[in-house]
């Protein structure tokens, strides 16, 4: 194994700390303060060397804007020169270029998804770190409580196994493990009891997503091949995502909604 591969091993295995997220979009939001007074404190060839690197990075920031700013335009070529003269009617039409520019393309994917992703409960409730954790204190050192315990809905997988005690930082209680869910068919207007493949996108946080606790909103992905649904090219559709509607934990059952 490589060296430089055991933070990364150690973060898929333990996790990170609870704020990570936010202590890394602090650290962001304070990045331009701190280059500006960087540039305000270096002096001679020094600060030669970093303006001439920050000003080249802002000029290309600018032609990447510009570049996704532009549209299919049509410009001159002035390489092709017709032979002959041309009447006025026709002047304006010949010797152009469609500048076809690669952000437009993928502008239109971005839509397209956009599209696939208009979900039925567009705006969530926020759920914080306090409301779906319960702090766990256990064995000789109570001071250091770094265990949480998870008071919400969660989805597992099939082959899961926990953790030594030891080394286990979040606890998912068997009684809130859910497999299967409740999932509306909106055009078929009927509903079926299908089985849970994953979570796809906790809307609160990606550690939620990750440790595939399942609240309001929550993206999951089901099994739907006992609908028998066919694409086009002939195969059944196995999996599809549906969005959670109710509050699992208050139910004791997850609604979900299918996007079709």
């Amino acid at each position: 194994m490589p060296q430089n591969e055991h933070i990364e091993l150690h973060n898929k295995r333990y996790g990170r700390r609870l704020d990570y997220e936010e202590k890394k979009r602090k650290k962001e939001g304070r990045l331009p303060h701190k280059m500006a007074d960087k540039a305000k404190k270096l002096r001679g060839l020094k600060a030669k060397i970093y303006n001439k690197q920050r000003f080249s990075e802002k000029i290309q920031m600018k032609k990447t804007l510009r570049m996704h700013e532009e549209k299919r335009t049509k410009k001159r070529d002035p390489e092709k020169v017709p032979e002959g003269a041309l009447p006025a009617y026709l002047l304006d039409r010949e010797n152009q270029l469609r500048a076809k520019i690669l952000s437009n393309s993928i502008k239109q994917k971005r839509k397209e998804k956009a599209g696939k992703w208009t979900v039925p409960l567009p705006k969530v409730r926020g759920i914080g770190d306090a409301e779906a954790f319960k702090v766990i204190k256990t064995g000789k050192r109570q001071k250091k409580a770094w265990k949480r315990m998870v008071t919400k809905v969660c989805y597992v997988g099939e082959g899961f196994t926990r953790k030594p005690p030891k080394f286990e930082r979040f606890i998912r209680p068997m009684g809130l493990r859910f497999n299967k869910a409740n999932v509306t068919h909106p055009e078929l207007k009927a509903s079926f009891y299908l089985p849970i493949i994953g979570v796809k996108k906790n809307p609160n946080s990606a550690l939620y997503t990750n440790l595939g606790v399942i609240t309001k909103g929550t993206v999951i992905e089901v099994n739907i091949s006992e609908l028998g649904l066919v694409t086009q090219g002939g195969k059944v559709v196995w999996g599809k995502y549906a969005q959670v509607t109710n509050n699992p934990e208050n139910d004791g059952c997850i609604n979900a909604v299918l996007l079709v």
